[in-house]
């Protein structure tokens, strides 16, 4: 689940950094999954202005802009429609990253002329949806400013919900969690009845008391349906929702907050009364997500005289959503049988966020004040006249009562807690606890989990502290074998049998160096030993790559022909304070011939550059890196031919590998006659998830609908790489682009001069439906638009 922080700190009055509640939250047993912190993500943006816009000499859809950064004017080439002289925008500067696709920017020449960065559109910056032109920002935005100070980013928490706490699928009830872990204080829920000025015009009743036992309803005539106010829409966007209307948005915001589901019917598309009962077998439905469903005798649904219009507890119909031209609702707030829900979900193989609460559980206590806070809420967006509500049903309202030791929780979770600290916990967390021998302990209706004493010490144990519980070691037996792999290790054995698998060679080299083949490869000081073994072993190596050309060297004086080395090791660097500072890293040197001569091939061909980058995508990939997200980028070392290298990057700053073909005067210093290909990994700088060594790998379900080609001729500029094309085109659709592969590059007879043809293969895969014309039609339209913003235009 999904949230910002300034939602978070709506219901808790708390000073706590976002750290401290991280922290705070995976101690209490609420993981966090991850922090998404949007300003880091807007680094490199900043509010300019566009001081004049002019025509492109060599383009017709493009304008070359002056534009104001508040320090300095640059020259930025644009393809808007909206950019004018006057405007205020975003502009990217050279180095930042397009959060859409990860793109790199940097200054290059489009159609000739110079460009510094880009103009950027709101999806561009992952704010919206919106595409046809760039971000217009008021005149008096302050120029200069950075965007992410400018916009307000707020960090959003990812907490991953185990299914035995629905009460933490809302908000509110993470809050509630913080409060009693002492990290704030809980503001109480405020919600005054709407007394309703005239009878509910709708009856509304439950033919199903086992699948749905309560049922309420209440009609809001004069409503005015439209856009939800710009706090509402960020709360729904931090937490993966997309904002729909003022109506919608009220009711996934009360779901979203408080955990509890509710639903809003247009009232002019309901006929007769609406009732809660069972599917007849056979019945169809058409749900908000445009698919019909085939219901039977065993699912409870929400009907009026004309046919159903709600999988209760599950999803919308269609027919019965509120739209722009709403304007009286009927609000429907219910308890359904959790089982029957998950049967009905499995059956249908539907899920939605209503599913995931009311299966879990939801608090049957909370219908009345859950309807007033959603009257409350659309009667302040939209405005309108509130009826009477009609109660239908009850929901279960015996409270669960446990009796409870408190000499229980060191008995059983291992740590002394104060009787009067324990009262104080559970109390904080919504119990209420009558004192005597045994505890007479309530449980509140939000917590459908708790079934007896042991889960009362669980409650007392995680808000105390699980790290204040003594860790006790289990007895093992004599033979068994404790295990000894860190996940270090396992990585490297894993990368290692992959480098052989490939024909590769493994070698062993000292982790000492001459001190002149060391400095060839440093990038700071040295460690240089004081008392070495000799002088040839005197610097600790900086780099993998010296041992192996010296290896390489000596295996090719002694009449090898081909040569294809790697070494899994540790590299030794100095870090802060000059501290020693050892990373994992991976050489591969490719020396000598790759195919020898013969009647078929001819000549004996050589190693390039582009066999070094087939070994180091293949090893990344088997340890576990994102392949496909890597950036080709510059900057491999002056060890590298400047021309025939690069680095393989997960944004600006992370490199993960460097590859190419030595420079010659490396060459020549390690006395290495011929073309020689390295390639260095750093497997420290892969990013793992919590308990994997390496990004966590998924399992692949086939996709049930055959994929799309298509293919697309771009002219672009000489000098642009290829990869950035790609990455643009990849990020036009994510939706259905599943795949781009450049299969040509041409230069000669038919492209202009200083230009190159790219050909690009672009798979498109369908989901739900296959494509008609107009889907393909639409998606190549967005495909030629994000390749026109490197002035790449669709070849003739």
């Amino acid at each position: 689940m999904k949230f910002s922080l300034s939602w978070l700190k709506t219901y808790l009055e708390t000073e706590a950094s976002i750290e401290q509640i991280a922290a705070t939250l995976n101690a209490i047993g609420l993981e966090v999954e991850g922090i998404e912190d949007p300003a880091a993500k807007l680094e490199g943006f900043r509010v300019a202005k566009v001081l004049t816009a002019e025509k492109h000499p060599q383009a017709d859809k493009l304008q070359v802009l002056t534009v104001d950064t508040g320090d300095k004017v640059l020259t930025v080439v644009c393809g808007a429609p909206n950019a004018r002289a006057g405007l205020v925008g975003v502009l990217g500067l050279p180095g930042a990253v397009v959060p859409v696709n990860g793109m790199a920017l940097k200054v290059a020449a489009v159609r000739g002329v110079e460009s510094n960065g880009m103009m950027c559109s709101t999806r561009e910056l992952e704010l919206g949806e919106d595409h046809d032109g760039i971000i217009e920002l008021p005149e008096d935005a302050p120029v200069g400013t950075p965007f992410a100070q400018y916009h307000g980013a707020d960090p959003v928490i990812d907490v991953s919900i185990t299914p035995n706490r629905p009460d933490c699928m809302g908000v509110y009830g993470i809050a509630r969690d913080l409060a009693a872990a002492g990290l704030g204080t809980l503001k109480p829920i405020v919600a005054p009845e709407a007394a309703g000025t005239f009878p509910c015009p709708v009856e509304v009743r439950t033919d199903d008391a086992e699948g749905c036992p309560a049922f309420y309803g209440r009609v809001i005539k004069g409503v005015k349906n439209g856009p939800s106010p710009q706090w509402l829409q960020d709360a729904l966007k931090s937490a993966g929702q997309r904002p729909i209307s003022a109506l919608v948005d009220a009711t996934n915001y009360v779901m979203l907050t408080y955990g509890r589901p509710a639903h809003a019917y247009d009232l002019a598309k309901l006929t007769g009364a609406v009732v809660a009962r069972r599917a007849v077998e056979g019945e169809t439905v058409e749900a908000l997500n445009e698919k019909t469903y085939t219901l039977d005798a065993e699912m409870t649904v929400i009907a009026d005289d004309s046919g159903v219009h709600d999988i209760a507890g599950i999803m919308g119909g269609q027919h019965s959503g509120c739209g722009d031209a709403t304007t009286d609702v009927l609000l429907e707030i219910a308890y359904f049988d959790p089982e029957r829900i998950a049967k009905t979900g499995r059956k249908l193989n539907l899920t939605s966020d209503a599913r995931g609460r009311f299966e879990r559980g939801i608090d049957p206590q909370f219908l009345d004040t859950g309807l007033a806070l959603l009257t409350n809420l659309i009667v302040e967006l939209c405005g309108g006249e509130v009826s009477e509500i009609v109660r239908a049903g009850a929901a279960p309202g015996t409270p669960k009562i446990v009796h409870f030791a408190p000499s229980l929780v060191e008995k059983l979770g291992g740590v002394t807690v104060t009787p009067g600290e324990q009262q104080r916990i559970l109390e904080s967390l919504g119990f209420s606890v009558v004192e005597a021998d045994d505890w007479a302990v309530t449980v509140p209706g939000w917590r459908p989990d708790v079934d007896g004493a042991p889960d009362i010490v669980e409650e007392v144990v995680r808000i105390h502290g699980l790290d204040k519980v003594e860790s006790v070691p289990l007895p093992r037996a004599d033979g068994v074998a404790k295990p000894t792999a860190t996940p270090a290790q396992a990585l490297e054995r894993r990368v290692r049998r992959a480098a052989a698998a490939r024909g590769l060679q493994e070698a062993v080299t000292w982790s000492f160096l001459p001190e002149p083949a060391a400095e060839a490869f440093a990038e700071g000081p040295l460690w240089v030993l004081a008392n070495p073994i000799s002088e040839d072993m005197k610097a600790m190596r900086p780099s993998l790559l010296p041992g192996l050309l010296m290896a390489a060297k000596r295996n090719l004086d002694r009449g090898a022909a081909s040569l294809r080395l790697f070494e899994i090791g540790r590299r030794y660097l100095r870090g802060n304070g000059g501290a020693s500072d050892e990373r994992l890293t991976l050489g591969v040197v490719l020396a000598g011939e790759k195919t020898p001569r013969g009647w078929a091939t001819g000549k004996a061909s050589a190693f390039d550059a582009y066999d070094a980058k087939a070994e180091v995508l293949a090893l990344l990939a088997e340890a576990g890196a994102p392949v496909d997200k890597l950036q080709v980028m510059g900057e491999a070392g002056p060890q590298f031919h400047p021309g025939q290298s690069a680095t393989l990057r997960l944004g600006p700053k992370t490199v993960l590998a460097r590859f190419g073909m030595l420079h010659p005067k490396t060459a020549k210093q390690f006395d290495v006659d011929g073309p020689v290909a390295v390639a260095e990994l750093f497997l420290d700088a892969i990013p793992g998830k919590k308990g994997t060594p390496g990004f966590a790998r998924v399992s692949y379900a086939p996709p049930a609908l055959q994929a799309v080609t298509r293919d697309y001729a771009f002219l672009v500029p000489a000098e642009l790489p290829s990869g950035d094309l790609v990455r643009l085109v990849q990020g036009a659709d994510k939706a259905n682009i599943v795949g781009v592969r450049l299969f040509d590059d041409f230069r000669g007879n038919g492209v202009p001069e200083g230009q190159k043809s790219l050909a690009l293969e672009v798979t498109l895969q369908p989901v739900e439906a296959s494509y008609k014309e107009a889907d393909l039609k639409a998606i190549s339209e967005k495909v030629t638009a994000a390749a026109a913003k490197l002035g790449a235009v669709l070849r003739g």
